[in-house]
């Protein structure tokens, strides 16, 4: 069994050799294609809370989050294009209002961008793990490695906002029966 050092060099290698890469196959052009969907839909989510919200730590936060998914989605488009792959239709960019022209019946909260926000990280994270479990390229591989690694960074930073918050919604606790008393 090799090393985690020696697989990193295998990878590297493998990125960097010269032998022609496949065509992408079904399954990493749908796991792709959905992901970038996924992203683009997630910024417009973050722009329409932009527009929302006046905390500074969420706008912060959420803006941190627009710039990832803004990174990633340039990044398969580009591979798209190379790979002469069609983009799929996605809403527009947001324009920019100011939150005190929004009425309050239509306004989201800060409890619901921020946990609108965590259901489309929790999304990004599966389709990163099935992408790179189902990758036969190796350079596609590297990429959902890499967009799963700034997803879970991001979910680092943004979770302790969260708790401080008390945004979380944690689910009803599972004690079974015959558990013995703490």
């Amino acid at each position: 069994m090799t090393n985690i050092g020696e697989s990193l060099a295998n990878i590297v290698k493998t990125v960097t050799d010269d032998e022609p890469k496949n065509p992408l196959h079904v399954g990493e052009v749908m796991n792709l294609w959905t992901y970038l969907t996924l992203l683009e839909e997630a910024n417009r989510f973050v722009e329409i809370g932009l527009n929302t919200t006046s905390d500074d730590e969420l706008r912060e936060a959420i803006k941190h989050s627009w710039h990832d998914c803004d990174k990633q989605a340039k990044k398969i488009k580009k591979l798209f294009r190379e790979e002469g792959i069609s983009l799929p239709p996605t809403t527009e960019p947001k324009t920019n209002s100011d939150t005190k022209d929004i009425p309050l019946g239509v306004k989201l909260t800060d409890d619901e961008i921020a946990n609108g926000v965590v259901l489309k990280l929790t999304s990004a994270i599966s389709i990163c793990g099935v992408g790179l479990s189902q990758s036969l390229r190796t350079d596609i591989g590297a990429m959902w490695y890499d967009f799963l690694a700034v997803r879970v960074k991001f979910s680092t930073y943004y979770m302790p906002l969260m708790r401080k918050r008390g945004w979380i919604k944690v689910p009803p606790y599972y004690v079974p029966s015959g558990l013995p008393n703490q």
